[in-house]
């Protein structure tokens, strides 16, 4: 009868080792493969998402900047970050723009919190993005006043990169139940 537990003993340790076999089999696979992966050259999509993210991100932070003291610039930079119809609509209203800004005398600077693409056609050459920015009005006199806002824009490939062509605010819902 002695046999009978040796031989349930050695089929255990038979089936551990081949357990554990197996399993620094794997450990040793998945560990190469997220090195490979780690390592890897990005693909020609992988390199438009990211530029049209970085485009993207730089052209809603350009136009949610914009000081008084050098507007002309500041709607430059719009002009250089849009295309399309928000471009033309800069164009026509610059002027009233750089009045606006210059009576009120304030400096308005956003930096980008984060930012993600929703939507990425590389074949029609458009995207969508989303954006969270930390915008701070300085006013003439008093202190400064900064927001978060949430702001979504349509994108389009150009030749000199993407730019704007619609921003806009990201409606907010309430999560509250109703009574």
């Amino acid at each position: 009868m002695a046999e009978i537990p040796q031989q349930t003993g050695r089929r255990r340790l038979a089936v551990s080792i081949a357990v554990f076999v197996v399993a620094l089999a794997c450990a040793a696979w998945f560990g190469w493969s997220w090195h490979s992966a780690a390592g890897a050259t990005p693909t020609s999509a992988d390199r438009q998402r990211d530029t049209a993210l970085a485009d993207g991100e730089q052209a809603v932070q350009n136009f949610n900047t914009l000081d008084y003291r050098h507007v002309k610039q500041g709607i430059r930079l719009w002009l250089q970050s849009s295309a399309g119809a928000l471009h033309s609509q800069v164009q026509r209203s610059q002027a009233s723009f750089a009045k606006q800004v210059g009576q009120a005398k304030t400096v308005t600077t956003a930096r980008v919190l984060d930012g993600a693409l929703t939507a990425l056609s590389t074949r029609n050459g458009t995207a969508t993005i989303i954006v969270a920015l930390q915008i701070t009005v300085t006013p003439p006199t008093g202190s400064p006043v900064t927001k978060r806002s949430r702001l979504r824009g349509q994108l389009t490939r150009t030749a000199a990169g993407w730019r704007l062509t619609e921003i806009g605010q990201v409606p907010v819902s309430g999560t509250g139940s109703g009574g």
